[in-house]
């Protein structure tokens, strides 16, 4: 059994996983804090596996991608504290099997690695991967297998932070689909702009992304609000949470010792 860690600027996407097969005992999600010590998020850890009865020295194995330098040496040191393993860690030296065609493919994100080893795996190329977190990215992975680029979009909810705390009269509102498109009051016509905006910005860029690549791609998205937006979009989009989990599941097989 290994754990798998995904550490983002806003949340901590952890996963208990079975490396020989595709079985995922539990997954759950807490906060980045930079502040929390790796005692704090070693508690937080042990009482997951608590109330997912399973048990902590099944663990045999941890690997960790990380877009927060800050956080990954504390979560590396509360996975010691829970088990004693040493993560593996998704980053320079790490075999991903994927040919990053960037002008400097150390800068790439871990994330955006991840990402496109495992829809590499799982589905026909060439793809687009939308990741929905703090920031929307994309990742393109061409006819080879190629990750030839993407894009990097302000994300959903900084989007609607941004509306409601820089404007004076938009409340902060809770993230719901609207009834209608066009809304009839304040809340609605602000589900309604992040909601539908949101759908059809990612439909008029894999139309655009399309035309340059000559092909039809096969386009998943992933990331905590990614189905909220993909029911609304008119373009095929295969919504898939567990996609980077099983990435660092690829990841691991192919560098444990």
């Amino acid at each position: 059994m290994v754990i798998a860690i995904d550490v983002g600027n806003t949340n901590i996407v952890l996963g208990c996983l079975d490396p020989d097969s595709e079985k995922i005992y539990f997954t759950a999600r807490l906060s980045s804090d930079r502040f929390k010590t790796s005692d704090e998020y070693a508690s937080l850890m042990r009482n997951m596996f608590i109330l997912n009865h399973v048990e902590i020295k099944d663990l045999k194995g941890s690997i960790i991608s990380s877009v927060v330098p800050a956080l990954t040496v504390t979560m590396k040191e509360a996975i010691v504290k829970i088990c004693g393993i040493e993560s593996l860690v998704v980053g320079s030296g790490i075999k991903t099997g994927l040919n990053i065609l960037m002008d400097n493919p150390a800068q790439l994100g871990s994330d955006l690695v991840v990402d496109a080893v495992a829809a590499s795996a799982e589905y026909p190329k060439p793809i687009m991967i939308f990741d929905m977190g703090t920031a929307t990215t994309l990742s393109v992975v061409d006819a080879k297998g190629n990750y030839t680029g993407g894009m990097i979009i302000p994300g959903v909810l900084l989007t609607l932070e941004a509306l409601s705390s820089r404007t004076s009269q938009l409340p902060h509102i809770n993230l719901e689909s609207p009834k209608k498109i066009v809304g009839k009051n304040t809340i609605d016509c602000m589900k309604s702009g992040i909601v539908y905006g949101n759908a059809a910005m990612l439909d008029g860029i894999i139309e655009r992304v399309t035309e340059e690549l000559g092909e039809e791609p096969t386009v998943v998205a992933t990331g905590g609000l990614a189905c909220n937006i993909v029911k609304h979009c008119k373009k095929k989009i295969v919504c898939d949470d567990s996609l980077i989990l099983k990435g660092l599941r690829i990841i691991y097989n192919k560098n444990k010792a």
